[in-house]
C-alpha cells in the first residue's frame, strides 16, 4: 500500500482507539501468524484485535478497489476529448455488480 494509505490508517488507529464504533461480528477463521500481528498491532494502540481489524479490513478493501486493474474490451462505450473509452472487461465491472447486489440485500 502507497504510504498515504498507511499514514492514514495509522491517524485512523489513533482516532478509533479513543472512540467506540458500533460493529456487526462475524466468525472468520484467520492463521496463527495472523493472530499475532493482530494481536501486537492491537496492543500497541490500546485496541483489542475486534477493534482493529474492521479497521484493517476497511483500509485493504479500499486499496483493492482503487487498484483493480482495468482490461480494455473491443467495444467502445463513449469518446472523450476525440478519444475512444473501451468497455472494461477486467473484475472491476463484475464486482461492481457484485457489490450493488450486495448492498441492497443489506440496506
Amino acid at each position: 500500500m502507497p504510504d498515504s494509505h498507511i499514514t492514514a490508517l495509522l491517524e485512523r488507529l489513533e482516532q478509533h482507539s479513543r472512540q467506540q464504533t458500533h460493529l456487526q461480528t462475524v466468525t472468520l477463521p484467520i492463521n496463527r501468524e495472523d493472530m499475532v500481528r493482530l494481536q501486537a498491532l492491537a496492543e500497541v494502540y490500546g485496541m483489542d484485535i475486534v477493534e482493529l481489524t474492521p479497521i484493517l479490513l476497511h483500509t485493504i478493501l479500499t486499496d483493492i478497489e482503487a487498484h483493480m486493474p482495468y482490461k480494455q474490451g473491443t467495444r467502445v462505450i463513449r469518446v472523450e476529448d476525440d478519444e475512444p473509452v473501451y468497455e472494461d472487461i477486467g473484475p472491476m465491472p463484475r464486482y461492481l455488480e457484485a457489490k450493488r447486489k450486495h448492498e441492497k440485500v443489506c440496506a
